[in-house]
């Protein structure tokens, strides 16, 4: 009997000791996932920006509402972002308009299986285009094959001895998460026109000469790197959406950010406000808008277009735009927040907006539908332009717009979430 509980005495304490020595050899095998990086590691803070966009890390503001508000403002934090480094060309937006002119001429005109994917499984009726076939042949409206000309016909129109896009049939659908203060979220669906309206200098400006600007600023070569203008907060919107497809297909496929949740628009205002002040903390003395020696005069001049007194102009190089990466950048890299064109940025328009703001990444949305009406559809412009005075160059001052107004002076910008770098001030310490 003795014997008997020894052996079982033994077994138990064999098998309880395999446990351990198991459950010891996983837990070794494991242990990496329990060792995290020192902080040290990340010093510098900063990330490696998509093509055309820097890195803008989290930083302080102070928001102020309108000048009449009465507001004196507060402190707002915003998280890091990536942000273009210049407004959004001609020749950008050109691609865009392109795209979706191959689209509409692919699937409602030529309706060509040449120009699909055959892909196994696909449900009957769906189809999705050969890009890579396309774009040999692109841009398909520009096409001198006499047959493609017939086919895609209704997409045309001439203006003057010019064929050009008819506007009404080159549009953009896309969906996007609908806000409206406090009612219910809800996912939308919204086909927009993408085609600037070309002639907004003369309509703008119905008793000056701009005419050749009207018929070559969006479609010359000469123009191909100013900013483009005639666009309103839709088709602004439109283009973020677009080119987060492309940016998420080519450009971050094989970058560090490949899998990443894009999440790309236009900026909000205290984003724009943060790049343009080009400083990370209110009380820090680096100005956005930096300025430039004369070395003839010995004078200050500020390096930014603008209207600088009543018919004057042409002082700081145009009587109009400029390329979008004329003068110097500001210290985040930045170029032309003051100045160029003013900007669409995300937000509804409220001179007291700065009241029923969030404290962090702060923003005021309303997307309005149809009939709602102008005062629900006003946007957020930041930035003075070319034909402003120096007083609205401050990085500061708000206007609007109504979103489906667009103008020769209001241009835009992209901005990319981006996760944050620990920079200097969280490396790891001695208490």
């Amino acid at each position: 009997m003795n014997i008997l509980k020894r052996y079982n005495r033994n077994r138990l304490m064999g098998l309880f000791s395999l446990a351990i020595l198991i459950g010891f050899t996983a837990c070794k095998s494991s242990t990496a996932i329990y060792k995290a990086p020192n902080v040290n590691a990340f010093r510098g803070g900063k990330l490696p920006a998509p093509p055309g966009m820097v890195y803008i890390p989290s930083g302080t503001i102070l928001f102020k509402g309108s000048l009449d508000s009465g507001n004196v403002g507060k402190n707002v934090s915003v998280s890091a972002f990536f942000i273009d480094e210049a407004e959004v060309t001609n020749k950008q937006y050109r691609e865009f308009v392109n795209w979706v002119a191959d689209s509409v001429a692919v699937t409602d005109y030529l309706n060509d299986g040449q120009y699909f994917l055959e892909i196994a499984g696909e449900q009957v009726g769906q189809k999705r285009i050969n890009w890579a076939k396309v774009k040999k042949i692109s841009p398909i409206w520009k096409s001198n094959d006499p047959a493609i000309q017939e086919r895609i016909a209704p997409m045309l129109e001439m203006q003057g001895n010019r064929r050009s896009l008819n506007p009404e049939m080159i549009k953009y659908r896309f969906s996007y998460l609908q806000s409206k203060g406090n009612v219910k979220k809800k996912y939308v669906t919204d086909t927009v026109s993408v085609m600037p309206v070309e002639d907004i200098w003369t309509k703008d400006f119905p008793n000056a000469q701009l005419a050749s600007l009207d018929a070559n600023y969006f479609t010359h070569p000469s123009f191909d790197y100013y900013p483009v203008v005639g666009v309103t907060w839709r088709q602004a919107r439109a283009f973020t959406d677009w080119r987060a497809n492309e940016m998420a297909a080519t450009v971050l496929k094989n970058s560090y950010l490949n899998g990443y949740q894009l999440s790309l628009s236009l900026p909000t205002e205290a984003q724009w406000q943060y790049a343009a002040s080009g400083k990370v903390d209110p009380q820090d003395t680096i100005v956005g808008m930096r300025m430039t020696i004369d070395g003839t005069e010995g004078k200050k001049k500020l390096a930014v277009n603008f209207k600088q007194g009543e018919g004057t102009y042409s002082r700081d190089g145009a009587t109009f735009t400029l390329p979008v990466k004329s003068y110097m950048p500001n210290a985040f890299g930045v170029y032309n927040m003051a100045g160029n064109v003013s900007e669409w940025t995300l937000d509804a328009y409220s001179p007291s907006a700065v009241v029923f703001v969030n404290d962090l990444n702060p923003a005021l949305l309303y997307d309005a539908d149809q009939r709602d009406g102008d005062a629900l559809k006003r946007k957020v412009v930041r930035g003075g332009s070319w034909k402003d005075n120096g007083e609205q160059l401050n990085s500061e001052t708000r206007n609007y717009s109504v979103d489906y107004e667009p103008h020769s002076y209001i241009g835009f910008r992209c901005v990319m979430s981006a996760f944050e770098m620990p920079t200097v001030q969280s490396k790891t310490r001695k208490y």
